[in-house]
């Protein structure tokens, strides 16, 4: 179902809803309520409060609960494909991943009911943004099982989106051993890296910038690229100059003539690389420029290139955090 392209600055403005409560790290309680012996639950859903099994034995996922719910080792029988997150995926969850029957595509508009069907499912979780539930025919998937939409508003809250999804699907304890991990080891690089980072204010370059209209991606705290390595120490200094509402609340794409304006103040800048480790167009497009080499932060040598930036669970985020490891370690030899 619906991937990345909903962050885009086409799209991203009708993502104008609330950041979801406790969308950080710490944990908080299951928005469920139980109903007696009859082994359902009332479980608080973007649709509403819909009535679920306490324990579902078969699971339909799209959109962003499908990496959860995998890692969850959920009972799936169904899911949308998920191409963004292919390059985060461990070996054992691709496989399952591959296993798994695709019952809709990338889009929500993607879905196919009849597969859904097919698949018996006791629980279908929808994780698409609220603004793009109007390309599913809810009441045709409420006749097949019970539905619950838990989409994404702002990146950062990928946290909090996580847990209610696995929550959904009975599997809240995987959760939590995988956010316990996760916390670890960016605990254990707060400490390494803490005093290094401590005196630099940071700017961010990521990778949605338009090469046709001449914009670069600038990502301010609790965005995509800047999120993880915050956890990490990492302060990114400033704020959009307009909040449009979801992701542009926390992004903006200036021209480029607008580089030295932007991240001129930086002491340091962390940009995005792809999974493969190279610079997507549009940020290669920034970085071979000469306004990019003149940046203040660019001349101290301070760039910090980050891979698997676009993580939106626990265990695909400790790729990042390695990431953010290899990244800072000349910090450490200066």
């Amino acid at each position: 179902m619906s991937v990345r392209q909903h962050w885009r600055p086409a799209v991203a403005a009708a993502l104008a809803l609330a950041v979801v409560t406790g969308c950080g790290s710490g944990g908080s309680e299951p928005a469920t309520k139980s109903d007696g012996g009859s082994g359902t639950r009332v479980f608080s859903a973007d649709n509403g409060e819909i009535k679920i099994p306490a324990a579902p034995e078969r699971v339909v996922a799209t959109g962003y609960a499908v990496p959860v719910l995998i890692e969850a080792d959920a009972a799936l029988v169904g899911i949308s494909t998920w191409k963004r997150g292919l390059a985060m995926m461990t070996e054992q969850d691709r496989a399952t991943y591959d296993r798994l029957p695709k019952v809709a595509g990338e889009a929500a508009a993607e879905t196919n009911y009849e597969a859904i069907a097919a698949a018996k499912p006791d629980l279908i979780v929808i994780g698409v943004p609220k603004p793009v539930l109007g390309d599913i025919d809810m009441k045709r998937l409420e006749s097949i099982a019970p539905v619950v939409a838990i989409g994404p508003t702002v990146p950062d809250a990928w946290r909090e989106l996580s847990r209610r999804q696995s929550d959904a699907a009975g599997r809240t304890e995987h959760f939590e051993t995988a956010k316990n991990a996760y916390e670890k080891r960016a605990g254990e690089l707060r400490a390494k890296y803490g005093a290094a980072l401590a005196s630099l204010k940071f700017g961010h370059l990521g990778s949605y910038g338009d090469i046709s209209k001449g914009t670069f991606h600038r990502e301010f705290a609790r965005s995509w690229g800047t999120n993880i390595a915050q956890d990490v120490g990492v302060t990114y200094y400033g704020e959009v100059k307009k909040k449009g509402g979801g992701g542009l609340d926390v992004t903006e794409y200036p021209a480029i003539e607008e580089l030295p304006e932007s991240l001129g103040e930086a002491d340091a800048i962390t940009y995005t690389l792809q999974p493969d480790g190279t610079p997507a167009e549009a940020v290669k497009q920034v970085l071979d420029s000469a306004l990019w080499k003149n940046l203040p932060a660019v001349r101290a040598g301070r760039m910090f290139p980050l891979q698997y930036t676009e993580a939106a669970t626990y265990k695909s985020a400790l790729k990042t955090l390695d990431s953010v490891d290899r990244a800072f370690a000349p910090l450490l030899a200066r």
